[in-house]
């Protein structure tokens, strides 16, 4: 009956380890798709992806801190690029020659490595530890591949609880690095689409802007003034997307515009400033259909809406404007008032602010006004872009 007892109790401690184990793969599986999800939803924003990767093969790892390096083309060198815990800043952007440390070596043989005892292996590179204060005792490293070659290298540093890295763990962090690569390839080609549409997009406004001399350069100041506000509002990256997309064609419409109206020095008649108020229409219609300008569309269509609602073309009122088409409206106005027309010179910057406080609340909508004003006088100088 003993005996009987005894293995039965042994069943139980077997089947409480299986469970155990499976739940722990559970985990492990949930962070790799926490990990795919984040890919999927955050393409433009590779930082957040990879801020993600290493908090999450830390916590999954149970490892006290975890480091994403990426390799400079241009030196080869490992630059250590997102950290989680451990040193934090102090070790951000800090450098590794391709042959030093474990993490050079991992890039350099495009292997994993496991090194439990860092004091006992002559590749370990301690003079990151006596720089910031941190005590690496153990690192389980990994290399990043994509398109047949090493980009980066992902590391965890030290057991929670004391135990060795394993061949199982070592396993996991180079699921880890799969996705890891997967972001940074994908967010590369991303950037490489964007900078093509951006390209043709500032060589579109730039035939636009060449019709007119005037007007010479105004889609692409329009653009860094409309960002900066944008910016400043802290938007998300596809609301400041949509904002410089708009910009620099808010006026697109003007290509089916005569230019006898366009050249006009002198004020406009009634019938040349009906057709004239097409333009935000016209350009609307341009970049129908054209996915990426979606939302850019209805910035485009609405620029000239006044706060007060006695704009153009459809009389919007207050934050019935999308307000995109708010940000380009007080951008566009500054950027008129600050050069010079036929029928003017420009304004200094003092004297267009002015104005714009003017026009707050009638014509422009006072906050963005604000925030412009503040960006201008905080700064010497603006980017444009």
């Amino acid at each position: 009956m003993t005996s009987e007892l005894a293995s039965d109790i042994l069943s139980v401690d077997q089947v409480r380890r299986e469970l155990e184990l499976v739940q722990h793969r559970l985990n492990e599986l949930l962070a790799l798709q926490e990990i795919t999800l984040a890919l999927s939803q955050h393409l433009e924003n590779v930082t957040l992806v990879l801020h993600q990767i290493t908090a999450t093969a830390a916590s999954t790892l149970q490892a006290e801190a975890s480091s994403l390096l990426l390799v400079d083309e241009a030196t080869g060198e490992l630059v250590f690029d997102h950290i989680y815990r451990g040193s934090g800043p102090e070790l951000r952007q800090k450098r590794l020659r391709p042959d030093e440390g474990i993490a050079g070596w991992v890039a350099t043989h495009g292997q994993p490595l496991i090194v439990n005892d860092v004091g006992q292996d002559p590749r370990f590179a301690s003079r990151f530890d006596e720089e910031t204060g941190f005590r690496t005792q153990s690192i389980l490293c990994a290399p990043l591949w994509t398109r047949g070659r090493v980009i980066g290298v992902l590391e965890v540093l030290n057991r929670c609880d004391g135990r060795p890295f394993n061949e199982e763990n070592s396993r996991l962090l180079q699921a880890f690095c799969a996705s890891a690569a997967v972001a940074l390839d994908n967010a590369r080609l991303y950037r490489a689409v964007q900078q093509g549409y951006l390209e043709t997009l500032y060589a579109l406004a730039a035939a636009i802007d060449a019709k007119d001399p005037y007007t010479r350069g105004h889609s692409a100041r329009v653009a860094g003034y409309s960002l900066a506000i944008a910016r400043r509002l802290n938007l998300s990256t596809p609301a400041l997307d949509t904002v410089m997309y708009a910009a620099i064609l808010h006026d697109v419409g003007k290509i089916g515009i005569s230019e006898n109206i366009l050249h006009k020095p002198g004020l406009l008649t009634p019938g040349e400033k009906e057709s004239m108020d097409q333009h935000p229409v016209i350009g609307a219609r341009i970049v129908e259909g054209v996915a990426f300008l979606r939302e850019a569309r209805l910035c485009i269509r609405h620029h000239h809406e006044w706060y007060d609602g006695r704009g153009y073309p459809d009389g919007l009122r207050g934050e019935a404007i999308p307000l995109g088409a708010r940000i380009i409206a007080v951008a566009d106005v500054y950027d008129a008032l600050t050069t010079d027309r036929p029928y003017r010179l420009a304004w200094s910057q003092a004297e267009a602010l002015v104005e714009l406080q003017r026009d707050a609340g009638q014509r422009l909508d006072p906050a963005l006004v604000q925030v412009l004003s503040e960006q201008l006088t905080g700064a010497t100088e603006l980017s444009y872009g």
